[in-house]
């Protein structure tokens, strides 16, 4: 009987201390907010479970990503507390982590754990840039009584930090009049898949430090059904990565997170893409041309 991987981001073993590392991932197991499907809070571990059956070794770039050192903390936060104390942990955790020149990823759980994560990275760099792949605005001031929900994650952000909304297929009317008041940068889910050009051109918008933000529900659902709410008309696996290759190699990227993923228990492709998709990130940053850190 073959042995099970270590428990930690790609099964390393032995797995990276956080002193040797450059990279750290941050589990937060959360989904206290979500409006339409629970089962977020799970996605954290599923994303490292599945990246422990990745073969490490990138093809497309002919190197071996784990290299850099990616250290596996221990998650933050969970489902018992409510979601502002949630987002302080996270940004408190992140902030410790970047004080400590590591790159934080932070692996959701629901969209809103990206909210604290882009706080500790927008005090670090205050140039931040931020795109944000998504299905959905997110752009909503409150919902169910709490700004902190999921639905809420970019309006901290809007019109105070330069961002770059892709993949986007529903909104409320609000976040409609928010986008055109305060002229927002963004390219629908139709517009990037028929003129991947326009967003490519609209980098141009932004710093060069940039803090990306993936939401898994930015995919079409017949790659990425395992999402607590699916939309359909979404983009697919090579243009994206297409896209963020080069937004690699144009900008800085100084860190990340990836949400969203919702298992759907023996079906485990979402999984293994959320985890191969973390993994292409890392080396398209600190590989094939992208930018390094002055």
């Amino acid at each position: 009987m073959s042995q099970a991987p270590p428990a930690n981001f790609g099964g390393l073993d032995p797995a990276p201390t956080l002193q040797e590392a450059r990279v750290v991932m941050l589990p937060v197991p959360y989904d206290r907010t979500a409006s339409y499907q629970k089962g977020t809070a799970r996605g954290p571990e599923a994303i490292i479970r599945a990246s422990g059956s990745m073969e490490l070794y990138d093809d497309e770039i002919d190197a071996e990503p784990y290299t850099i050192g990616i250290h596996t903390a221990a998650p933050v936060s969970g489902n018992d507390d409510p979601p502002e104390v949630m987002v302080k942990k996270v940004e408190a955790a992140t902030a410790g982590y970047l004080d400590r020149g590591k790159m934080v990823v932070v692996l959701g759980g629901e969209h809103s754990v990206a909210v604290g994560a882009m706080f500790a990275y927008r005090r670090k760099y205050p140039k931040l840039s931020i795109i944000q792949l998504d299905a959905h605005g997110d752009l909503r001031a409150s919902y169910e009584g709490s700004e902190y929900n999921h639905a809420c994650a970019m309006y901290p952000f809007a019109g105070t930090v330069p961002t770059l909304q892709i993949g986007i297929r529903s909104m409320s009317r609000e976040e409609g009049i928010l986008i055109r008041d305060k002229g927002l940068a963004v390219i629908s889910g139709r517009d990037f898949i028929m003129r991947p050009q326009a967003a490519l051109d609209a980098l141009d918008r932004l710093t060069d430090d940039i803090y990306l933000t993936i939401d898994v529900d930015y995919f079409d659902p017949a790659i990425m059904p395992a999402t607590g709410t699916p939309e359909p008309g979404g983009p697919g696996w090579y243009e994206t990565l297409a896209f963020i290759r080069e937004v690699c190699r144009r900008k800085r990227l100084v860190g990340f997170d990836v949400n969203e993923l919702r298992p759907l228990g023996d079906d485990a492709a979402p999984d293994f893409l959320t985890a191969k998709l973390v993994y292409k990130v890392l080396a398209y940053r600190f590989f094939a041309g992208g930018r390094r850190p002055d």
